[in-house]
């Protein structure tokens, strides 16, 4: 028996073996149990997952280990560094840093895990609907991306932040997600005008089931890998988001905090009482590196032929 030399069929050879195994391994584990054990697999990933989980815990549950509230002042304290008292320090009112860092990090997650919620789900519901229905819907629902694509997202918000100064915060949520979802949806219109000619589409179409119960049960669905990464990615680059308008002062007001206001406060004081700056800005980057780790992870547990995938 002769063993194959040619190193291109060596290669189809050990591909055909693992597509099989892996076909294998989906009938008997199932779909989910698969994607989780892909993910468990990438080091960076977990150690991301690991990174938010705690970040989180850090956030909400620090403000309850201390005696200060991140508006409580100490007068006995003026810029002091940290200590056992003040364990990020004091600012030069007193007020206690770690009490306000954990103050300003729940409400940047906050802000970016809704707001990432939000744009994601715009963008799979107009890009669906776009790419399904064709036609005048079609085209009325690009020009309006066409159109937010072109405006000048940051200024835009920076001209209303005055108007709704004071109101809820939500209102700054609704005007993140109002501009970080149109390129998402021109790839959902894609994709689904691809899935709208597959047989289990034009099944249900001939059984007569509504078009909007096949986009949100048959097509969505079958994207749902692409929506999750989407989603990841989003609550990264929201936070920033928040965070850079917050800093020019367009975004959370005072008396609140979030890490862009501690960031802008500490920043004409970042080289002679390094605590104001250091703390914020050291978490920030913290948690968008995990975000984007683990938006890496399930990229490559939700789509093993990505180039990441076969790299490793």
């Amino acid at each position: 028996m002769t063993v194959p030399t040619d190193p291109t069929m060596v290669a189809a050879a050990d591909e055909a073996t693992e597509t099989h195994a892996i076909g294998e391994e989906v009938q008997s584990i199932g779909r989910g149990r698969l994607v989780l054990r892909r993910f468990m697999r990438k080091k960076l990933a977990v150690f991301g997952l690991f990174l938010v989980v705690m970040l989180f815990l850090l956030a909400f549950v620090g403000p309850h280990l201390t005696k200060w509230s991140y508006t409580d002042q100490d007068p006995l304290a003026y810029f002091s560094p940290p200590s056992g008292s003040h364990w990020f320090g004091t600012t030069q009112i007193g007020e206690d840093v770690f009490a306000q860092t954990m103050r300003g990090m729940q409400k940047s997650l906050i802000i970016g895990l809704l707001a990432a919620l939000l744009s994601t789900g715009l963008a799979a519901i107009v890009g669906s609907f776009a790419g399904y229905f064709a036609g005048w819907t079609d085209k009325a629902l690009m020009w309006m991306v066409d159109l937010l694509l072109v405006l000048p997202g940051f200024l835009i918000i920076a001209i209303l932040s005055p108007v709704f100064r004071g109101k809820t915060w939500l209102v700054f949520v609704v005007l993140l997600a109002a501009f970080a979802w149109m390129i998402t949806s021109r790839v959902v219109r894609g994709l689904t005008i691809s899935l709208k000619e597959r047989e289990f589409v034009q099944a249900a179409r001939f059984m007569g089931v509504r078009p909007t119960t096949i986009i949100f049960r048959h097509i969505l669905p079958s994207m749902a890998s692409l929506l999750i990464i989407d989603y990841t990615i989003n609550v990264g680059g929201l936070v920033l988001a928040e965070t850079g308008l917050s800093y020019f002062g367009f975004g959370v007001q005072p008396p609140d905090v979030s890490l862009g206001t501690l960031i802008k406060d500490g920043t004409n004081s970042a080289l002679t009482y390094p605590w104001l700056f250091e703390f914020a800005g050291g978490l920030l980057v913290l948690f968008v590196l995990a975000v984007n780790f683990i938006g890496d992870g399930l990229r490559d547990a939700l789509d093993p032929n990505s180039g990441s995938s076969r790299a490793r």
